[in-house]
């Protein structure tokens, strides 16, 4: 069976050997190719599965992206414990090492400068949610029922003028959460609100960000956090990390543009 090369992430040479269990793609260690001082860490995959057609259809298979996409980032959470890495987007793959070592070339500028910049961050990922609001209990019985029309209407405005408050409290917490937490990073990236409905997550996404942080400085950011989670009632912040820095690996010509260079 043609096999093809699949590239996790570019980085640079490091001596701390990756985890002796470590398995990416179909359960083989990744390995390493060298070229110009720069490393893509990599695994050989069956064209069956990989080319541009089968994947296609792959990708249409919610099983096997889950799993190509555990295996993906098993290796990426392995690099960050020992370098820093450039991780590219999931499915990259290229006819052989050569064509891979022509990629390298092509955008080694781009692929150090943004190496040097990200030397020693990591991402952090912070999510603030505003509470479905509690049920509440059994109405009076004389209030369980509008008297008129007029009445019906100011209880609606009511209810409408509580959502709309709650709303404006959360936004005020997650742009003043935000500021603070803006300054210890180095740089910050503002996603779109998730869809709960995709996310499984319960509660109105009101911030998802992104923060780059020095690594030596990670355990103050994580405080930082920590002390933020119970200033307001009915709001929700997680933190997630350390990731690779994914949300900070494409400034320049890097990430995105060697998606244009896989396998047609």
């Amino acid at each position: 069976m043609t096999g093809l090369r699949y590239v996790y992430a570019v980085c640079r040479p490091f001596g701390t050997p990756l985890q002796a269990q470590l398995t990416g793609i179909g359960g083989a260690p990744p390995a390493l190719v060298r070229h110009h001082g720069l490393v893509a860490v990599v695994s050989t995959v069956p064209e069956a599965d990989f080319s541009e057609e089968a994947l296609k259809a792959r990708l249409e298979d919610l099983d096997w992206l889950s799993a190509t996409a555990r295996a993906h980032q098993g290796v990426i959470d392995a690099l960050t414990t020992v370098t820093t890495p450039l991780p590219l987007r999931l499915a990259t793959v290229f006819r052989d090492d050569s064509a891979l070592r022509t990629m390298i070339e092509t955008r080694e500028d781009s692929f150090r400068r943004l190496l040097d910049r990200l030397d020693g961050r990591v991402e952090w990922g912070v999510k603030v949610y505003l509470e479905e609001e509690p049920a509440a209990g059994p109405a009076p019985a004389a209030a369980a029922k509008p008297a008129s029309g007029r009445d019906y209407l100011r209880r609606r405005r009511e209810q409408s003028h509580a959502q709309e408050d709650r709303w404006q409290r959360a936004e005020a917490f997650a742009r003043s959460l935000h500021e603070r937490l803006s300054g210890p990073a180095e740089d910050h990236r503002l996603h779109p609100p998730q869809n709960a409905a995709l996310s499984g997550a319960t509660g109105r996404n009101v911030l998802n960000a992104a923060y780059l942080v020095p690594r030596a400085h990670s355990e103050e950011f994580v405080e930082l956090v920590d002390r933020t989670k119970d200033e307001e009632p009915g709001i929700r912040v997680e933190l997630t990390g350390p990731w690779a820095a994914y949300s900070f690996s494409s400034d320049d010509v890097a990430a995105e543009d060697v998606a244009a260079e896989e396998v047609r």
